[in-house]
């Protein structure tokens, strides 16, 4: 029985031989399935099938000839020669990628896929001209743009880096503050037409509002902009949102006060379609940060992604230098 087994096992590693299996695709294959938590999450991130990912599981512990998982129904768990075998997966990919980085750029010229996710309003408008400059220079390199607000997940998200606006900083990730993006209160004509003209912030407590809910809710702190002063305002707004869009498109249709980031209500400022509310009362600039998970090595993609945007993120329309820096 034993034999029989041996034999089976040396004939399936021949086999896998013969077919030129990429190992280092099989240990990808591994650390993809252990940091999203299952075959299907793995599957949906290398882009390929449940299927493919248990054979590609089975053809790496076949190789080794140990179990690397132990998986029920419900639940998953690497075995003792799973954990060091994922461990030293991790080190080889990592060694890997420095590997092809090196030997497949010139000048430190980036390649390959670099996934990077952005603020909807942010990465619609502001970033798309600076990132196709990036992508028109650097031909060998591929970028992956989605839009989302929400706090990222590196592993399971398999995301490179994250532009973050107004988060706070996570002290697991690597945060590099890039801008300010200042704010500002603004309303229709029409709505503030039936009201007493505005003097005072606590007058603002008696207007309907719209609420940006990613940074406030039910009350807002304005500053003034020459005596510092402060200010905390409670509201009760008649719409919540997440939008930026949606607060300034609803602020243009008369639904409420809006604070929004100054750059979204620029034009319409100009054209009288908004007023800018007590101009010398201004909530809080929004820092700007891209935010990547730590690690011993960054492939050239990611390098050249932070310094494109240290060089042109405060310069954009509506951005400022963070407060304190050269």
């Amino acid at each position: 029985m034993i034999k029989r087994l041996y034999v089976k096992r040396i004939t399936m590693v021949n086999e896998l031989r013969a077919e030129r299996i990429d190992r280092v695709d099989l240990m990808r294959t591994l650390v993809r399935i252990v940091e999203t938590g299952s075959l299907s999450a793995a599957a949906r991130q290398l882009d390929t099938t449940q299927a493919t990912i248990s054979r590609r599981l089975q053809s790496l512990e076949t190789l080794l000839g140990v179990k690397l998982l132990l998986r029920t129904t419900h639940a998953m768990k690497l075995t003792d020669d799973g954990e060091r075998c994922y461990q030293h997966a991790k080190r080889v990919i990592d060694a890997w990628i420095t590997l092809e980085d090196e030997l497949r750029q010139t000048e430190d010229e980036p390649v390959g896929m670099l996934r990077v996710r952005a603020p909807h309003a942010f990465g619609q408008e502001q970033l798309l001209t600076p990132l196709t400059q990036f992508l028109t220079r650097y031909p060998q390199l591929s970028v992956e743009w989605m839009l989302n607000d929400k706090t990222v997940n590196f592993l399971s998200d398999n995301i490179d880096c994250a532009i973050r606006v107004g988060a706070e900083v996570d002290p697991s990730t690597v945060s590099v503050l890039l801008a300010e993006v200042p704010r500002c209160l603004v309303a229709s004509p029409d709505l503030l037409a039936h009201f007493a003209p505005l003097t005072t912030p606590s007058q603002l407590a008696d207007l309907p509002w719209v609420a940006l809910n990613t940074f406030y809710q039910h009350d807002i702190i304005l500053t003034h902009a020459v005596s510092g002063e402060r200010e905390r305002i409670a509201l009760a707004p008649r719409l919540y949102t997440d939008s930026l869009y949606v607060a300034r498109n609803t602020a243009l249709a008369g639904l409420g006060v809006a604070a929004v980031s100054s750059w979204t209500v620029e034009q319409e400022i100009r054209d009288g379609k908004l007023i800018a509310v007590l101009p010398e009362w201004q909530p809080a600039p929004l820092p700007v940060h891209l935010v990547y998970p730590w690690a011993r090595y960054y492939p050239a993609r990611l390098r050249m992604f932070l310094q494109l945007m240290r060089e042109v993120m405060p310069g954009l329309s509506g951005m400022r230098q963070p407060v304190g820096q050269a």
